[in-house]
């Protein structure tokens, strides 16, 4: 209106000095409002020039906008992606900013993690009452049995005992058990039990025995069998090339052998696989133990002390201090932060930059012109407002030169 507003000023300025007949300072006024109606006029064509034809008039190079929407909207996106997005950019503002002490920070202040405890326990909850959906369920199922279906069990697991056996790790197993039994058995109370159980079992399988055997011999002699196998045992653990050992060895070896190449063996371990995974009781039984974890968190989150929201506090509390005092690990954070930017960067930049040009392309020609005109704003009409008034001036310099020069 103030810009409309000026040319309708300078035009009646420009009238009424005209009629007295361009006299005196008369000139100097119809100068200035002769180069203000062409300065406001010009400056208004431009202007409207840049969004829509103006006065609807289809004149060339005009609604600039609208026929350079989808060059602006490759452009935008590119000077996006590579002045925004570039990875280097982006690797220095996360160096910059430093991810693992601004963690460090939030975490070691107790209602924060109070905040992210009840986030993640929402998480925890809703996605177990989306696993609890039937319609999941059957997808989930079918997507499992094709997977067990297709895994070749047998093929796996040889490969997992190669990989144990490679510099002797499965003997590591073994040492460990043998560890573990030979000081079991070592202990009086463990051997006084041991022979007490085959005293037992003896009796209970050889009932007509303690007719012929005198008593309290069956009692010595499982001792004895006792004091034989942690003599063995002890000797096993103590030995790394004890014979036991080396059938260990050979047993292992079979078994992987028998598992790559045995068709029979591999037919077994196969049928072993799909009977587990369709067995109906165990895929009962791990439905109603989600249920009954579901049915668990939602009571306990339920509780003003809630069990799970203090602990997921008390666990980010920790890493927060930890993070604090253990430079290391922070520093091992944002490296790896800026290795997964470096990875990932390229792939995502791409994505937005088309996702930007895109919805620009996507939008109507007005609705996208509305935009950036209202963007924009009053700095258009600022434009023929000083068009007006810098075209006058002009217009006054052009009458002393023409005045100097006459």
């Amino acid at each position: 209106m103030v810009a409309g507003a000026l040319l309708v000023a300078a035009s009646i300025l420009f009238v009424i000095a005209r009629s007295q007949h361009g006299s005196g300072a008369w000139a100097w006024v119809a100068a200035f409002a002769e180069a203000a109606m062409v300065g406001a006029l010009a400056d208004w064509f431009a202007v409207v020039a840049l969004f829509r034809h103006p006065l609807g008039v289809p004149i060339p190079h005009t609604a600039i906008i609208a026929n350079k929407k989808e060059t602006i909207a490759e452009n935008l996106a590119k000077f996006i992606q590579d002045k925004f997005l570039a990875t280097e950019v982006l690797v220095a503002k996360l160096r910059a900013w430093n991810p693992a002490a601004h963690l460090c920070g939030y975490l070691v202040e107790r209602h924060n993690a109070d905040s992210l405890a009840r986030g993640l326990s929402r998480v925890i909850s809703e996605s177990l009452d989306f696993v609890e959906d039937e319609r999941v369920q059957k997808v989930l199922k079918e997507a499992l049995d094709s997977r067990i279906e297709k895994f070749d069990l047998a093929g796996s697991a040889a490969v997992l005992i190669d990989s144990l056996r490679k510099e002797s790790r499965h003997q590591v197993v073994l040492d460990e058990f043998m560890h573990r039994f030979a000081a079991w058995i070592s202990t009086p109370e463990s051997q006084e039990k041991l022979a007490a159980a085959i005293d037992t079992w003896a009796g209970a399988e050889y009932p007509m025995l303690s007719m012929f055997i005198p008593a309290g011999f069956s009692k010595g002699a499982g001792e004895k069998i006792v004091k034989r196998l942690n003599e063995f045992v002890q000797a096993v653990d103590a030995d790394p090339t004890h014979e036991l050992r080396r059938e260990f060895d050979k047993a292992v070896d079979e078994f992987t052998v028998k598992l790559k190449y045995d068709p029979l063996f591999r037919s077994k371990v196969e049928a072993l696989k799909l009977e587990t995974a369709g067995n109906a009781p165990l895929g009962e039984y791990v439905k109603n133990v989600l249920a009954d974890l579901k049915n668990w968190l939602v009571e306990d989150l339920d509780r003003p002390h809630s069990t799970v929201l203090r602990k997921l506090s008390d666990a980010a509390v920790a890493l927060g201090k930890t993070l604090s005092a253990n430079r290391d690990l922070g520093e091992s954070i944002n490296e790896h932060l800026e290795t997964i930017v470096r990875n990932y960067a390229e792939n995502l930049r791409g994505g937005i930059a088309k996702h930007i040009s895109g919805t620009v392309k996507d939008w109507k020609d007005e609705d996208f012109i509305n935009e950036i005109e209202l963007s924009i704003g009053t700095d258009l009409q600022f434009i023929r407002m000083n068009g007006t008034l810098v075209g006058g001036a002009i217009g006054l310099l052009l009458h002393a030169v023409a005045l100097t020069l006459g």
